[in-house]
């Protein structure tokens, strides 16, 4: 059995958020992990805390997992986890690639060759900058940076979009509409000319395409429950495919009192972590779809056991991507391994975009399928310039 060797991570100025990180075994075997958000309180949360832990230990993701378990911390998709999400998921690739073998296989096997993949209508600056989530930094407004602003697109023309996406055989799309009302108000309230602006692109995307293309309403956790409600009786009509995160993800009653209320199928959530937690969601019954963020909830380990957790429920899966290229590839490996992923979500604007910038094998969309690259491990893995770059911050534990 390989013992971990190194631990290194890697950040770039242009993407702050973002934390990459590679485990190298004493065999020379390497897997790449990411995680997303707070990078730098990952980067020393791993160096400083991790690293002591896993030098020298096997390089298998069951041990590092139960080794990573902490007498006090987290229980919440904190740095912690982050930190401990890119180690689970850089092992998984190791040991996929030390036995030449995709991910998937290692996980046990594969339920499909592809899944539907959704589009997530963010645009190429999504989310750049690490001041967090607001409109303020949506990254629209400038001049185009390709063909698929798509955040912009279904602010102002939502039906053209709709039939773009058809075009290129994508069945589903999300949007946030309402986002920039619960800044207002802090999420307490919306008003009739804020509902009303909100509805716009649902009505273009029914009056250019009918119910061809299932809508996804994100709502970023961010509304009292009344407003909440408000919004879905509003929306509602549309025949919405789901609503997501409708209110803040502190406990579960709140979210299961609005799923008994609401019109629409609700899925949670990218935002908590850990199979335990998501137990909490299920037998609480509070959401429909489960989403689950590879990045945030724990890793691969993880994510597997939620989506056991999840059909044991009979709930299906909805893996989470707005983040990066290695999570991404991680969440279509684990959407064709588990037996009840339903879809997988996808950024056309980033996969077409600064994903092919920084890394090659990225999972291939066609039809409105998705599936990872080809390959053992991930079949992904970062451009080896992105290194060498002069914003590139490497640290490294031996």
């Amino acid at each position: 059995m390989s013992v971990i060797a190194s631990i290194k991570t890697l950040r770039l100025g242009e993407f702050p958020n973002l934390l990459w990180l590679v485990v190298t075994d004493d065999k020379g075997a390497t897997g790449l992990g990411e995680t997303f958000y707070g990078a730098r309180a990952v980067e020393a949360y791993v160096h400083e805390t991790v690293v002591p832990h896993l030098l020298g230990k096997p390089a298998e993701p069951e041990p590092v997992r139960m080794a990573l378990i902490p007498y006090a911390g987290h229980q919440a998709a904190g740095a912690e986890i982050r930190g401990n999400s890119a180690i689970d998921i850089a092992l998984w690739d190791l040991k996929a690639r030390r036995n030449g073998e995709p991910v998937w296989q290692a996980l046990g096997g594969r339920c499909r060759e592809t899944i539907r993949t959704y589009n997530t209508c963010a645009g190429y600056q999504y989310v750049r900058s690490a001041e967090g989530q607001t409109s303020a930094n949506w990254g629209i407004g400038g001049k185009p940076a390709g063909p698929y602003e798509d955040l912009e697109a279904f602010l102002t023309d939502a039906g053209a979009l709709a039939e773009n996406l058809l075009a290129q055989g994508i069945t589903g799309m999300k949007i946030w509409p309402f986002d920039r009302y619960a800044e207002r108000s802090g999420g307490q309230s919306i008003l009739p000319a804020e509902l009303d602006e909100g509805l716009k692109p649902f009505r273009k995307i029914r009056d250019a395409v009918g119910d061809r293309i299932d809508i996804m309403l994100e709502m970023h956790s961010l509304w009292s429950q009344p407003a909440a409600l408000q919004i879905a009786e509003q929306v509602a009509p549309f025949n919405l495919y789901w609503i997501e995160d409708p209110v803040r993800m502190q406990g579960v009653s709140a979210l299961a009192d609005f799923r008994a209320r609401c019109p629409i199928p609700v899925t949670a959530s990218e935002t908590i972590a850990g199979r335990h937690q998501f137990r909490e969601l299920l037998a609480a019954d509070a959401a429909d779809y489960i989403m689950l963020d590879l990045g945030w909830c724990g890793g691969i380990t993880e994510g597997k056991a939620i989506a056991a957790l999840a059909e044991s429920w009979h709930r299906p899966i909805a893996p989470h991507d707005c983040t990066g290229p290695v999570v991404y590839a991680a969440s279509c490996h684990l959407s064709l391994h588990a037996p009840n992923t339903v879809i997988q979500e996808s950024v056309r604007a980033l996969y077409t975009g600064w994903y092919a910038e920084v890394a090659d094998g990225l999972p291939v969309v066609a039809d409105g399928m998705v599936a990872p690259a080809k390959g053992p491990g991930l079949g992904i893995s970062l451009k080896p310039e992105v290194f060498e770059r002069p914003d590139a911050v490497i640290v490294e534990s031996r």
